[in-house]
C-alpha cells in the first residue's frame, strides 16, 4: 500500500520522524491498529473459568477470548456472491468457505464486522456430495474483537473438510475502508455512484465474514451481481455473464491464487480502461471515470515498462493473466496492491499533460512502480502477521527506487536499509538472494528470518561449481568475506536495523592517518547535556556497514562496525574523510573537531571532487546536526555557501529546502527582523539560479523541479519580478476562461499568486468544482489554502466538512496546508478543537486522517504557551476516554521545535546580520 496526502506527495504516516532526504521503509508503513504480541493458545476449548471468557452481544458466553484466531478451522476456498444496489446503497451477499479441521472443536471463530448474518449452516464433505441441507448454526457476536462464532451442534472431526455457508446483508459503507460508496461528477454535471474495496489490513470482515488474518491464504471464487450499465471488476478475469430476469447481469470470475484476504477485491461502477500487453501477454488495462479516460495513457504506458522489468529482475512471471490499474474518486491511501485489480487515489494514478507537472509524472511513476513491487512482495509472498509489515512495505519502497532507477534512469533516489543492505553484499548476490525467498516462499507466508537466510545464503543451483562450491562475488572485499563467514551474521545485523527504533549517529574524528569511531543513537532534539540523554542511548548498538572516501583517493574504501567505539588506520595522509558514500548507508555522520571544517573548504575551493550524492547528504547531515545539538547553526549555514557554484539539481533543492523552512519558522512566529533578512539574503543569495529560470516545462526531471521550487520560493517571498509574471499569466488565463495552457510546472505558483485577489480566489474556486483533472485540483486547493483571508479559509474547511465541493478524503491535508501558513495555523487548531465531535463522526478515532489532522495541524507550533493549550486539549481527551499514540509524538514535535528556537535562533539572527 502506498500513503499519501491529497494536496502534497508525502506519505501516510505523519507521525514517524523521517529524516528529510531519506526515503525510508518506516515513511510508507500503513498505521496498523492489531498488537503483535498476541499469540494462538494451544488450547481451543472452554476452560473451567467462565470469567476467562468474553460475553457476546445476545448476554451469553462468547468462547473465544484472544484477538488473533485460533488455528484449529483452516479455510481453504471461498465461493463468494455479492449484490451491491448502487441506488438503495446497500449490498446482500453470500458465502460458502471450505474448511479444513485439525483439531475436534465446537465452534468455528472468524471476523465479521457490522454485517447482519441472516442464516448460516454447516455441511460435512460427505453431505454436500450428496447434497444433503445443512445443519443451521448459532450465530454468536463478539464487537469488541470483529468476532463471530459459529457453534455447531456437535464437535467437528479432525482432518476433515466441512462447508459453511452464511447469508448476510450491510449498508455501503460512507468511509473509505470495508465495501463503500464512491462518487464522482460528469463533464454534464450529473453525480454517479460507484462501489468500491479497500480491506488492508483488517476491513475484509466488514464486506464478507471471513477469516481475516494474512497468514489464512485461501482461494476465493466470486460472483457479482450488477446492472447492466455497470461493469464489475475483480481480482481475476471474467469468465462468463449470466442475464438474469430484471435486467440484471451476473459476472463470474475466475478462481484465484492463494492468497490473503487483505487482497481480495470487487468493484461496481462505469469506467472505460486503456489497454496494452506486456512482453510476456499479460493484459494491462487502466480504468477511468469516463470523462477521465484520456488521461490514462502514460500510466498505462509507465505500467507495461514496470511490469516487465519486475518480471526479469524477479526471474518469476507475474502469475496472473491480467492486471487492472483503477483510479478511484474516494480513496484514503495512495493505492492498495490488491493481486489484479489495483486500487489508486486519482492523484497516484492519471496523468494530465495539460495539468500534471514533472513531480505530478513522477508521483505517478514512483506510485505505480510501488503496488507492482507488490504484487510479488506481499501477494505472491505474504508476511505471517502485521509486526513483519516491513517485509512488503520495505521491499516495495526498495523495489519502487529500484524500478525507477532502472526505467528513468535520470531521476535516481537516495538511500533506504535494503538499499545499503544491497551496497554490502553486492547487488547481484542480493538479487539471487530476493529471487530465491520469492521462490522459496511463493503463495506462502514469511517471517523476517526467512529473507535473511534467503539473502545470507543466496545461491541457485546454477551458481553451484561441480564441488558443491558456490562461487563467490570477486568484488567482495576480504573485510566482507569474513563477516558473511556464517549465515548468522546477516541475520543478526539486520535484526539491529529492523527491531531498533530510528537511525545511528556516527561520530567520526580524525588525527592523523588514524580515525575514532564511535557509534550512538541519533536523537532530534535531545540534547547531550538533557539529562534524558544517556538513558535514551542505553542498549542500542547497530551493525552499520560503513563505506568512506578520502581526498587523496577515490577508491571506496569499506567497513563493518559491530561496537560501540573502534578505530580505523588510513592508508596515507588526507586533508577529509567522507562517509556514507552515495548515501547508501542509512546513518547520520557527524565529523568532529576539524572534519566539517575541512568539508566546507573543500566544497568551497572545487565541489565536483565529492560525488553528487555526496554532497547532498553532506547538506542533510549538517543541518539534522544542528537538530540534534551537535553542530551550531552557523556552521550548517556556512556550508550552503558553495550552493551558488552547485550544478546539481538535487543538491541544490536540498539546501534550499533547509533554508526556506527556516523562513517559514520565522515568519509563523512573526519573528520579522529575521525573516526579513533571510528573504533578503534568499533573494540575493539565490538570484542568479532564480533569474536563469524560464516560465516553461523544458528541460530534465530534475531541472523541473528545481524550476518549480526555486519560482515558488520567489513568489512566496514577493519577489517582484516572480509575482509579475504569475499575476500576468494567471489574468490571461482567466480572460481565456481557462482554456489558456500555462507551462505545468508553474501552474502551482500561477495560481497561488492568484489566489491572494478576491476575483483570483472565488475563480479558482469555482474552476475547482469544474475541473476534471485531480492533478489541477490539487493545485488549485494548494492555492486557495494560501489565502490571507480567514473567511476564505474557513469557507474551504466548511466545503471539506461538507464533501461535495471538496471531497472528504482531503480535508486532514486541507487542514494541514492551511496550517501551515501564518494567517491559518490558529485557525485550522481552533477548528480541530471546536470540531472534534464532528470530525469522529466523519473519520474512525485511530484512523490516518484524525492522525494527520491532528499533527497536520500543531506540527509548527513552536512557543510553551501553545504547547500547554495542545497538552490540555489532549488531557481533555485522554479524560473522555480517547487515547491515541499520536498525542505524545506531537508534544515531543512541539518540544523540539521550542528547544530549536531557544538554542539556534541567536545564532540565526547574527549569522544574518553578518551576512545580508
Amino acid at each position: 500500500m502506498f500513503h499519501s496526502s491529497a494536496m502534497v506527495n508525502s506519505h501516510r504516516k505523519p507521525m514517524f520522524n523521517i529524516h528529510r532526504g531519506f526515503y525510508c521503509l518506516t515513511a510508507i508503513l500503513p498505521q496498523i491498529c492489531i498488537c503483535s504480541q498476541f499469540s494462538v493458545p494451544s488450547s481451543y476449548h472452554f476452560t473451567e473459568d467462565p470469567g476467562a471468557f468474553p460475553v457476546a452481544t445476545n448476554g451469553e458466553r462468547f468462547p473465544w477470548q484472544e484477538l488473533r484466531l485460533p488455528s484449529v478451522v483452516i479455510p481453504l476456498h471461498y465461493d463468494l456472491f455479492v449484490h451491491p444496489n448502487l441506488t438503495s446503497l446497500d449490498f446482500v451477499a453470500s458465502e460458502k468457505i471450505e474448511v479444513l479441521v485439525s483439531n475436534a472443536t465446537q465452534f468455528i471463530i472468524l471476523h465479521s464486522k457490522d454485517l447482519e448474518i441472516t442464516n448460516a449452516t454447516l455441511q460435512s464433505e460427505e453431505d454436500s456430495r450428496y447434497m444433503k441441507p445443512g445443519k443451521e448454526l448459532k450465530v454468536l457476536s463478539y464487537p469488541a474483537h470483529e468476532q463471530i462464532a459459529l457453534l455447531v451442534p456437535e464437535k467437528l472431526t479432525p482432518h476433515l473438510k466441512y462447508y459453511v455457508a452464511m447469508d448476510f446483508q450491510a449498508k455501503l459503507g460512507d468511509g473509505f475502508e470495508g465495501f463503500y460508496k464512491s462518487t464522482y461528477r460528469t463533464l454534464g454535471g450529473e453525480t454517479r455512484i460507484l462501489a468500491v474495496t479497500d480491506f488492508e489490513p483488517t476491513q475484509a470482515r466488514m464486506a464478507f465474514p471471513c477469516f481475516d488474518e494474512p497468514l489464512f491464504k485461501a482461494n476465493f471464487s466470486i460472483k457479482i451481481r450488477r446492472e447492466s450499465r455497470h461493469i464489475a471488476l475483480s481480482n481475476m478475469p471474467k469468465v462468463k455473464t449470466i442475464e438474469l430476469e430484471g435486467g440484471l447481469l451476473e459476472d463470474h470470475f475466475e478462481t484465484t491464487v492463494k492468497m490473503s484476504t487483505y487482497l481480495v477485491a470487487y468493484i461496481v461502477c462505469d469506467f472505460h480502461s486503456l489497454s496494452g500487453f506486456t512482453s510476456s501477454g499479460v493484459k494491462v488495462s487502466i480504468y477511468a471515470s469516463p470523462d477521465k479516460r484520456n488521461q490514462t495513457h502514460y500510466a498505462l504506458q509507465a505500467s507495461l515498462k514496470l511490469l516487465d522489468f519486475y518480471e526479469k529482475y524477479f526471474d518469476i512471471y507475474y502469475p496472473l493473466s491480467k492486471l487492472d490499474l483503477i483510479a478511484i474518486p474516494d480513496f484514503a491511501p495512495g493505492a492498495m496492491e490488491n493481486w489484479g485489480l489495483i486500487t489508486y487515489r486519482e492523484t497516484s494514478l492519471l496523468f494530465d499533460p495539460k495539468t500534471s507537472s514533472a513531480s505530478d509524472k513522477l508521483w505517478v511513476t514512483r506510485v505505480i512502480a510501488h503496488e507492482l513491487a507488490h504484487q510479488w512482495f506481499g501477494n505472491l509472498v505474504t508476511m505471517e502477521w502485521w509486526n513483519d509489515i516491513w517485509l512488503k512495505e520495505g521491499f516495495a519502497k526498495y523495489m519502487e527506487l529500484i524500478a525507477v532507477n532502472a526505467t528513468y534512469p535520470e531521476l535516481q533516489f537516495g538511500a533506504c536499509i535494503l538499499n545499503m543492505l544491497k551496497d554490502f553484499l553486492g547487488e547481484e548476490k542480493f538479487q539471487k538472494g530476493i529471487i530465491q525467498y520469492l521462490k522459496k516462499f511463493s503463495y506462502r507466508n514469511a517471517k523476517n528470518d526467512d529473507l535473511w537466510s534467503s539473502l545470507s545464503n543466496s545461491c541457485l543451483e546454477s551458481d553451484f561449481t561441480s564441488g558443491g562450491v558456490c562461487h563467490s562475488d570477486p568484488k567482495m572485499t576480504s573485510n566482507m568475506l569474513a563477516f558473511l563467514g556464517e549465515n548468522a551474521e546477516v541475520k543478526e545485523m539486520m535484526t539491529t536495523w529492523t527491531l531498533q527504533k530510528g537511525i545511528p549517529l556516527l561520530v567520526v574524528k580524525q588525527d592523523g592517518c588514524s580515525l575514532r569511531l564511535q557509534q550512538e543513537r541519533f536523537l532530534q532534539g535531545v540534547f547531550q547535556e538533557d539529562p534524558e540523554w544517556r538513558a535514551l542511548q542505553e542498549r542500542y548498538l547497530w551493525h552499520i556497514p560503513l563505506t568512506y572516501s578520502t581526498s587523496s583517493s577515490n577508491v571506496i574504501h569499506r567497513h563493518i562496525l559491530k561496537s560501540k567505539t573502534d578505530t580505523l588506520d588510513l592508508p596515507e595522509k588526507t586533508s577529509w574523510v567522507k562517509f556514507n558514500v552515495d548515501s547508501n548507508g542509512y546513518y547520520i555522520v557527524h565529523y568532529e573537531g576539524h572534519g566539517w571544517d575541512q568539508l566546507i573548504t573543500q566544497l568551497n575551493q572545487n565541489h565536483t571532487l565529492l560525488r553528487p550524492k555526496d554532497r547532498v547528504g553532506l547538506i542533510h547531515d549538517v543541518f539534522q546536526l544542528v537538530g540534534a545539538g551537535r553542530l551550531t547553526l552557523d556552521k550548517a549555514l556556512d556550508m550552503t555557501y558553495y550552493l551558488q557554484h552547485e550544478t546539481s539539481s538535487p543538491a541544490l533543492l536540498e539546501g534550499l529546502s533547509y533554508l526556506e523552512s527556516f523562513y517559514h519558522m520565522m515568519d509563523r512566529r512573526n519573528i520579522s527582523d529575521i525573516s526579513e533578512n533571510l528573504k533578503r539574503y534568499l533573494l540575493q543569495y539565490f538570484k542568479p539560479v532564480i533569474d536563469r529560470q524560464s516560465w516553461s516545462d523544458k528541460g530534465s526531471v530534475w531541472d523541473r523541479m528545481l524550476r518549480s521550487a526555486l519560482l515558488k520560493l520567489a513568489c512566496d517571498l514577493n519577489h517582484a519580478p516572480c509575482i509579475q509574471k504569475a499575476a500576468e499569466l494567471f489574468s490571461q488565463w482567466m480572460e481565456s476562461s481557462g482554456k489558456l495552457n500555462i507551462p505545468t510546472d508553474v501552474l502551482k505558483i500561477v495560481y497561488s499568486v492568484g489566489a491572494q485577489t478576491t476575483a483570483g480566489w472565488n475563480y479558482l474556486l469555482e474552476q475547482y468544482e469544474l475541473s476534471m483533472s485531480s492533478a489541477e485540483q490539487n493545485k488549485i486547493l494548494y492555492a486557495l489554502s494560501t489565502s490571507k483571508h480567514q473567511e476564505k479559509l474557513l469557507k474551504l474547511i466548511e466545503l471539506g466538512m461538507e464533501g461535495k465541493v471538496i471531497k472528504t478524503q482531503n480535508l486532514a491535508a486541507l487542514l494541514h496546508a492551511i496550517a501551515r501558513r501564518p494567517k491559518g495555523q490558529q485557525l485550522a487548531w481552533d477548528f480541530v478543537r471546536e470540531n472534534w465531535t464532528h470530525l469522529l463522526k466523519k473519520f474512525d478515532l485511530g484512523s490516518y486522517d484524525i492522525r494527520m489532522i491532528i499533527s497536520g495541524t500543531t506540527a509548527h507550533f513552536s512557543s510553551k504557551d501553545k504547547l500547554q493549550e495542545v497538552k490540555l486539549f489532549f488531557e481533555s481527551l485522554e479524560a473522555q476516554g480517547s487515547h491515541l499514540d499520536i498525542f505524545q509524538t506531537v508534544l515531543e514535535t512541539i518540544t523540539k521545535n521550542i528547544k530549536w528556537l531557544e538554542k539556534n535562533l541567536p545564532t540565526l539572527r547574527t549569522w544574518l546580520m553578518v551576512n545580508t
